[in-house]
C-alpha cells in the first residue's frame, strides 16, 4: 500500500470523535504486519489509544485519529485527496507511518507511533496517554501546519455560561427577570474586553459558538446559556482571572476544556510558522520535548471541502524523516 493508498484508506474509515474503533483496529493490524509491537490503551468503552514501536522509543510521532462531523465521502483528482480528516489529521497520520517505516529500514529503531482518540472534543485520549510509562525524549506532533515547523501555538479555553431569571408573561416584563438579557449583557462585556496579546502568538480571540434558551417569545425566559471558546496566549489560570470579573455574580461558569499555549524550539533547516489553534501536545508533557509539523492547511480543516495535496503528503514524509534523524543524531539515539 503506497502513501496515497494508505491516506485514502484512512479517510474512507469514518472516525468521528467517539467512533474511532474501526480506524484503531485497522492501524493495529497494519502496523503489526509492518513489524511493530502494538499496544492499545483503553480510554473509554470501545475507544483506545494506540502505541506502536520497534524498540523502546526515544522519539515518537503522534497525532489524532478522530475527526469532526459530519462525515465527508472520499474522492480524488490529479493533485488532491478529499474527505473528512484529509488534512486534520489523516494526512499527518499516513505520512508519520510512512516516515517511521523508512526510518526503521534505515536502522533507526528507537522510533514510536502514538495515535490518540478524542482530540476534537476534549483530548481525553491525550490525558490518558500521558499516564503511559515511556522514555521518550522527543515528541513530533502532527497537525496541518502547511509542512512548516511551528514556533508557537495558542492555548484554548472552552466554557459554558448559564444565567437564571424569573419567568413571567411577556406582556408584563416587570413581573419577571430575563435570563437572556443577563446573558447578553455578559456577552457584550466579553466582546468589548481587550484581552492580552503576545509578541509571537498574537491576539487572544474569542468565539461565541452556541446560544440557548427554550422559552417562547411570549414568556420571559428564566434560563439561558452560551458556549464560548477562547484562543489564548497566556496561562489558563491568568485567563480565568480575567474572565471572572466579566461574569460577576450574574452567571455560573462551567469550564469544559483548557490548555496552555506553547512555544517550541525549532531546529535549523526548516520553514517556520505560528498557529492559532491548539493541539494535544500541551497535555503530553510526559513524552519529551515537543515539535509540531504536518501537511495541509488548517483553513481546509472542519470544512465541506477538506483536502490534502499529494505533493504535501510526500514532502511531509521527507520532513518527518529529516527532523527525526536530526533529533536522534543530535541526541545520539541512533540504534
Amino acid at each position: 500500500m503506497d502513501l496515497f493508498q494508505l491516506t485514502e484508506t484512512l479517510i474512507r474509515i469514518e472516525s468521528i470523535t467517539g467512533n474511532e474503533r474501526a480506524i484503531v483496529r485497522f492501524l493495529q493490524e497494519y502496523l503489526t504486519v509492518a513489524g511493530f509491537t502494538v499496544h492499545l490503551q483503553e480510554v473509554a468503552k470501545e475507544r483506545h489509544n494506540l502505541f506502536a514501536f520497534i524498540e523502546d522509543p526515544i522519539l515518537v510521532f503522534s497525532t489524532h485519529v478522530d475527526t469532526v462531523s459530519p462525515s465527508l465521502a472520499f474522492h480524488a483528482d490529479q493533485d488532491f485527496l478529499y474527505g473528512r480528516g484529509a488534512c486534520d489529521a489523516k494526512g499527518s497520520l499516513s505520512a508519520m507511518i510512512r516516515a517511521a517505516e523508512l526510518l526503521v529500514s534505515d536502522h533507526f529503531h528507537s522510533i514510536g507511533l502514538l495515535f490518540l482518540v478524542g482530540e476534537e472534543r476534549d483530548s481525553e485520549g491525550a490525558r490518558c496517554a500521558n499516564t503511559l510509562s515511556n522514555r521518550c525524549r522527543y515528541l513530533i506532533g502532527g497537525e496541518p501546519t502547511e509542512n512548516k515547523l511551528a514556533i508557537g501555538s495558542k492555548g484554548a479555553i472552552r466554557f459554558e455560561l448559564k444565567t437564571f431569571g424569573k419567568s413571567a408573561h411577556s406582556a408584563y416584563p416587570e413581573q419577571g427577570e430575563s435570563a437572556v438579557e443577563k446573558l447578553l449583557d455578559i456577552l457584550e462585556r466579553f466582546r468589548r474586553m481587550s484581552f492580552p496579546s503576545h509578541p509571537i502568538l498574537g491576539k487572544t480571540t474569542i468565539n461565541i459558538g452556541k446560544l440557548f434558551s427554550d422559552s417562547p417569545a411570549n414568556v420571559i425566559p428564566d434560563y439561558a446559556s452560551a458556549e464560548l471558546m477562547m484562543r489564548t496566549v497566556q496561562d489558563v489560570e491568568e485567563v480565568k482571572a480575567l474572565i471572572q470579573p466579566l461574569i460577576g455574580e450574574n452567571a455560573e461558569v462551567e469550564y469544559r476544556f483548557a490548555c496552555n499555549p506553547m512555544l517550541f524550539d525549532v531546529p535549523s533547516g526548516f520553514e517556520t510558522t505560528v498557529v492559532a489553534f491548539t493541539t494535544d501536545l500541551p497535555l503530553l508533557s510526559a513524552w519529551g520535548k515537543p515539535f509540531l509539523l504536518g501537511p495541509g492547511s488548517i483553513l481546509d480543516a472542519h470544512t465541506p471541502h477538506e483536502k490534502i495535496a499529494k505533493a504535501e503528503l510526500e514532502k511531509a514524509v521527507h520532513l518527518y524523516v529529516q527532523l527525526a534523524k536530526q533529533l536522534l543524531q543530535a541526541g545520539k539515539g541512533v540504534q
